[in-house]
């Protein structure tokens, strides 16, 4: 059976559709039950802040919450290859095309972050001690990596009940689902009937009419005076 610690948060998001399936299309012998605590999130508060010549420079980020993470320092700050500045470093272990360039965004800053979070890169940690950990963890000899991170996910939930934010505790509560902008054409919020436009054209003919009239009498007036 494969361990908790290797499920990928894909892994957990396929397994937790399936799990609504089995519960409301059961398998005839058997009854469905899992422990979706792993599932539950945390608050962990962030700065990015941007360089007065972005997007050609980075930005950077610093987590404000205590985050024991292979890929964040002590002092809360992010290492992480699309915030690194695109220079030529072979000792780095980057590739070129995976540190910043002017084309990246806020979006793509965020999906990075989170796919970090999800799968730590161990291969350079900013934080050695939390790499072991994790890696032990994730070998299943030792589980003082997740009982770090559950303490830290736990408190963090206090200090998000004081800011007055909801913590997400599924998977579709945690997955913001986007919605299609509507359809905002000014033209298609006005009604309009047939006497309008009958109005509307009756007045556009009624002008013409006295401009025509004008004109008539501009020329009579001209022509009695050359008589």
């Amino acid at each position: 059976m494969e361990s908790r610690a290797s499920t990928s948060a894909g892994a957990l998001r396929a397994l937790s559709v399936e799990l609504k399936n089995l519960q409301s299309q059961p398998v005839e012998g058997f009854t469905i039950d899992a422990n979706e605590d792993n599932l539950f999130g945390g608050y962990f508060k962030a700065n990015i802040r941007f360089p007065s010549n972005y997007p050609y420079s980075p930005p950077s980020m610093k987590f404000l919450t205590k985050v024991w993470h292979p890929n964040v320092y002590e002092n809360g700050d992010l290492c992480i290859s699309i915030l690194h500045a695109p220079v030529d470093d072979p000792h780095s272990g980057e590739l070129p095309c995976e540190r910043w360039n002017p084309t990246q965004s806020v979006r793509t800053i965020l999906l990075s972050v989170i796919s970090l979070l999800n799968e730590p890169n161990t291969s350079s940690p900013a934080n050695v001690d939390a790499s072991v950990m994790y890696r032990r963890w994730k070998e299943g000899s030792d589980a003082e990596y997740a009982t770090i991170v559950k303490k830290q996910v736990e408190d963090s939930k206090k200090e998000a009940e004081h800011d007055g934010i909801v913590v997400p505790e599924t998977i579709e509560e945690y997955c913001v689902k986007w919605a299609p902008p509507q359809h905002d054409d000014c033209l298609d919020s006005i009604d309009f009937d047939d006497d309008m436009m009958y109005d509307y054209n009756d007045d556009e003919e009624d002008e013409e009419e006295e401009s025509d009239d004008d004109c008539n009498e501009e020329d009579e007036d001209s022509g009695q005076g050359e008589n």
